[in-house]
């Protein structure tokens, strides 16, 4: 098949890998895969400048698109493998690239895939399951971070709910929310990491059920399914990629902000992540957690 070989690295570490770099040194967990889709992979005029014009742009992820017939917008749905869905790494493209959009493997399952690669003896078929960061294979995100910016993140406190200091932290870019392991704390019942604050440079240990909560505001927001929730609305929402939707009720606050309640408190959401929002199998949208309202 002719094709070919576009390298968008420079737009990649300019993008994905910078913006990785500088969420965590505000003391939050980006999802690096969103940015990626939507700043590079789905970039229709970074595509076009490198490849020439095209029609549609299709891609291996497990997703699924249809145009609604009554509103005409272009809608955004799970896979029919739902275990290897990836609707929620996808919900950031806008209606432009949703209409180039083409993933042919939402409607077959992985074992399907596998089966058809196995059949036409490709060696990809065999390939395991990775749920890392491509550019930091190891899962060392605060060594990746110091070595791409020469910079060493500096100690800080580690401090409790009332806080009182408790030890002594290795950076902030190395905790993120709900950890428990590599703490450096002795303690007589299991803490976890309940809170990051970069502007004074402290880590906070709670409980376990100090993580949980009922209610997040997102920014940053792309809505798929409508333009604008003008009302109230009943919805299931994710906010990591492999937890399970759960209901919840979503207003839009502001022009680019959402204000989420959940029917029961959540836990461990964590800012930098995305709350992305479903009606069934359909995407109706998401944004960037907050830390606050502010």
């Amino acid at each position: 098949i002719p094709h070919q070989v576009c390298d968008f690295s420079r737009h990649f570490a300019e993008e994905v890998i910078c913006h990785f770099i500088e969420t965590y040194g505000q003391g939050a967990t980006p999802n690096p895969c969103i940015e990626c889709n939507r700043r590079v992979k789905f970039n229709l005029s970074l595509l076009r400048s490198h490849a020439g014009e095209f029609d549609c742009l299709a891609t291996g992820h497990y997703a699924q698109t249809e145009q609604d017939k009554i509103s005409g917008r272009f809608l955004l749905k799970k896979s029919v493998d739902t275990k290897k869905d990836q609707s929620y790494v996808l919900y950031s493209l806008s209606q432009e690239q949703l209409k180039c959009a083409r993933f042919p493997l939402g409607g077959l399952s992985k074992a399907d895939v596998r089966k058809i690669a196995e059949d036409r003896k490709m060696t990809i078929a065999a390939k395991g399951e990775s749920q890392d960061i491509c550019f930091v294979p190891d899962g060392d995100y605060g060594a990746f971070i110091e070595a791409s910016t020469g910079k060493i993140w500096p100690p800080g406190d580690i401090i409790d709910l009332e806080g009182n200091t408790l030890g002594r932290h290795r950076g902030i870019i190395r905790y993120t929310i709900g950890q428990r392991r590599g703490l450096g704390i002795a303690a007589n019942t299991p803490v976890y990491v309940t809170a990051k604050s970069a502007g004074d440079n402290t880590v906070t240990l709670g409980p376990d059920s100090a993580l949980y909560s009922k209610s997040l505001f997102a920014s940053d927001i792309n809505l798929v399914a409508c333009a604008r929730i003008d009302q109230p609305m009943r919805v299931t929402v994710k906010t990591r990629y492999l937890q399970t939707e759960q209901p919840a009720v979503v207003r839009q606050s502001g022009e680019n902000t959402l204000h989420i309640e959940f029917d029961s408190p959540q836990r461990a959401i964590t800012p930098g992540q995305a709350a992305v929002m479903y009606d069934g199998d359909i995407v109706i949208g998401g944004g960037t957690i907050m830390a606050d309202e502010s």
